[in-house]
């Protein structure tokens, strides 16, 4: 089984970012979360904010963003049209029938794209759609835990990422590869 991270992995960038760009062309009300999300993302990439505290601390303003909108499903489908095209040419190469995406980005970010591009398997952060409650956050360790529910007894094969963060997924598989841009290296 081969099993990939999805943003900077097969697609060109970070899916929710982009999502939050396009809000922004909807909605000029996104910018004033904007100061607080680049001092949080800060904050966690020098090492002074853990994950814990960093959700504990900025989910509320997700949430509450995402109870707003009125079609979340609509809005999903919409950016897929415009951004299908960023999955990376070289998916195309090393796909097979059984692949896991695992995810820290959401769920219905993550599953129409897998939909789309005929992925049959997904596991990714969970968001309410109604409430925008966070209901788990699918980074790091708790990839791990999260596949481990779904697959207890499977063995990767081969792990494609583009992150040093999933040092826990790479430790149960038998392959990694590092992928930057449309490339990849075996590490493991």
């Amino acid at each position: 089984m081969n099993v990939f991270d999805f943003d900077n992995t097969i697609y060109d960038g970070e899916s929710f970012v982009d999502l939050f760009k396009m809000m922004l062309g909807r909605d000029a009300s996104v910018l004033r979360h904007i100061p607080r999300m680049i001092s949080g993302v800060t904050q966690y990439k020098v090492g002074s904010l853990r994950l814990e505290e960093g959700m504990a601390r900025y989910s509320k303003y997700v949430e509450q963003y995402l109870a707003k909108l009125p079609d979340m499903e609509s809005i999903v489908m919409e950016f897929w049209d415009k951004n299908i095209h960023k999955i990376k040419p070289f998916y195309e190469d090393v796909r097979s029938e059984d692949d896991v995406i695992v995810s820290a980005s959401p769920e219905m970010v993550i599953g129409e794209i897998c939909r789309r591009i005929g992925i049959k398997h997904y596991i990714a952060s969970q968001i309410d759609p109604v409430t925008g409650q966070i209901i788990n956050m699918n980074f790091r360790e708790n990839k791990v835990k999260a596949f481990r529910k779904v697959y207890p007894d499977v063995t990767i094969d081969c792990l494609y990422t583009d992150s040093m963060h999933d040092k826990p997924l790479m430790d149960i598989s038998n392959h990694v590869f590092m992928v930057k841009g449309n490339n990849y290296t075996q590490i493991k």
